[in-house]
């Protein structure tokens, strides 16, 4: 399982033992706080496969991220079988990110899962089979903490890992900025806009933005190979 350290600056240092949110990234270990006011800032996150333990989790979060009607075009009132077998549609690679090692915030009212992610299967088939297609939700109470960059770099490895040569989004909601921010920094380019695709339950008619990035080494981006 490919691990990384996620300090203040929200950047990965690759290669180390677990993924530390809000903590010195330098270290290989996360440090055991002394008081419980230093552990509520030191979240350790493990990434791991989704098991069938973790479904009734990753509704409950799910269904807390379509019903504020913001950032999915799925119907707010989408089951929970159907959200299921939207996120473990057949070919898909689900994981999820758990907090592991220390006590988590009040704020996240103890939850140990505190976000998912579906990805690695193909965004069309056939000749467009080699890239790959993912989907992320993270709970109300986690977000801003680093969780979604630490899934998006865990994302990103395992589609090359399986040989997928790019990433792509169909459906980036404009008005997400710190998402279109996050995916930004992690090589995704808006490609195309679409213009007043999504119904805001807020804010109206919103542009979509479609994201790519190629995950070839940057002497093959361009290669017909």
């Amino acid at each position: 399982m490919s691990r990384y350290s996620l300090g203040e600056s929200g950047r990965a240092s690759h290669d180390l033992v677990r993924v530390v949110v809000g903590a010195d990234a330098s270290a290989t270990e996360p440090v055991i706080a002394a008081t419980d006011a230093v552990a509520l800032q030191l979240l350790v996150v493990e990434i791991r496969p989704a098991t069938h333990a973790d479904r009734d989790v990753i509704w409950k979060i799910f269904h807390e991220v379509i019903a504020a009607g913001d950032t999915y075009p799925l119907d707010r009132d989408t089951s929970r079988d159907e959200a299921l077998a939207y996120w473990f549609q057949r070919g898909a690679h689900v994981c999820i990110a758990e907090l592991d090692g220390l006590k988590p915030s009040s704020s996240q009212g103890g939850e140990r899962v505190v976000g998912s992610y579906t990805t690695l299967h193909p965004n069309q088939s056939g000749g467009g089979g080699h890239v790959a297609n993912a989907a992320f939700i993270v709970s109300t109470a986690a977000r801003g903490q680093g969780i979604g960059r630490a899934m998006g770099e865990h994302c990103m490895k395992e589609a090359r890992r399986l040989g997928f040569r790019a990433m792509q989004f169909n459906f980036v909601v404009s008005t997400n900025e710190l998402a279109v921010k996050l995916w930004q920094d992690l090589g995704m380019k808006i490609v195309a806009t679409l213009p007043v695709a999504f119904r805001h339950l807020k804010k109206g008619y919103v542009d979509v933005y479609v994201m790519f990035r190629s995950l070839l080494p940057a002497n093959y981006a361009n290669s017909h190979e």
